[in-house]
């Protein structure tokens, strides 16, 4: 799916009773005053102040580094820290954090589906899929980690395991608009047509004008061959994402079947500036 960019790895940060470390404190000044800065590293670890992940980062070592007597507080701690290397893109750095988060707490299932995420972001499947199959078994309710797991058979081109993940995180969230923009996609890709633009209808629905879902609608209109509704949405997404190479491409594709020479060659080539083998990605898409 390469540079879709379609939401993933929708990790939850911790929140933590301050009563509880206060309870677990001495009494006395010097102990007030190391509970006070515990509290304020835990704020920045838990992205609590709109922290930047550099800050997040520092929050959460001073965290694990206070001495505080739980094997679960710091396994959370070191989960956030993870998260704050992985959206800086050092995933093996992420992936220590979330190892260590595992071992310190084996029954927590948010580090095995965001130690999965970073191994998808790595290509490498077939290990994150195990991580997620891993945190749906601690938590059969766990939808982010059905969605991730299903977008990661979606690069597998597995799609009917692909569409029983979404279906299992549709029944379990069916709030969420990513899970329906999920199957709007492999259903367009699959040719499930009529489906897949019920799926994108209700994504925006719930979630409007997100660049992804309108990429979806976009490719189920040119697969129906509504050339200008494909481009209406291709046009709607990139005014969200400019540089959306999936958009891109398929709009060039419809501008092409309208007769637009020029306009659809340009798309095309500023598709292929983004993301090289957006044409070999469309060939997958049962567009010819």
């Amino acid at each position: 799916m390469g540079e879709r960019h379609r939401p993933t790895s929708r990790v939850s940060h911790f929140l933590i009773g301050i009563a509880y470390i206060l309870l677990s404190m001495p009494s006395g000044n010097s102990a007030i005053a190391q509970t006070r800065s515990m509290i304020s590293d835990l704020d920045m670890c838990n992205g609590n102040l709109g922290a930047s992940p550099e800050i997040k980062i520092i929050g959460c070592t001073a965290f694990i580094k206070s001495g505080v007597d739980s094997a679960q507080l710091v396994a959370i701690a070191h989960n956030n820290r993870g998260n704050a290397y992985a959206a800086r893109q050092q995933y093996t750095l992420a992936i220590r954090n979330y190892e260590d988060a595992i071992k310190l707490y084996p029954n927590y299932a948010k580090p095995f589906n965001n130690r999965g995420v970073a191994y998808e972001k790595m290509d490498e499947y077939d290990r994150a899929i195990a991580d997620f199959d891993a945190a749906i078994k601690l938590d059969p309710t766990y939808a982010d980690a059905l969605i991730n797991r299903g977008e990661t058979y979606l690069k597998k081109a597995d799609y009917s395991r692909a569409l029983k993940d979404f279906d299992d995180a549709a029944l379990i969230e069916p709030a969420a608009g990513a899970v329906w923009n999920e199957r709007c996609w492999a259903r367009a890709i699959i040719g499930e047509l009529q489906k897949a633009l019920d799926d994108c209808n209700k994504s925006l629905e719930l979630a409007p004008n997100v660049a992804t879902t309108l990429d979806s609608r976009g490719l189920t209109h040119l697969k129906l061959g509504n050339w200008n509704a494909a481009i209406a949405d291709y046009d709607a997404a990139l005014r969200q994402q400019r540089a959306l190479p999936t958009a891109l491409y398929g709009r060039g594709l419809a501008k092409l079947k309208r007769g637009d020479l020029a306009g659809g060659k340009a798309d095309m080539a500023a598709a292929r500036a983004v993301n090289e083998d957006i044409a070999k990605e469309f060939d997958h898409y049962g567009l010819h």
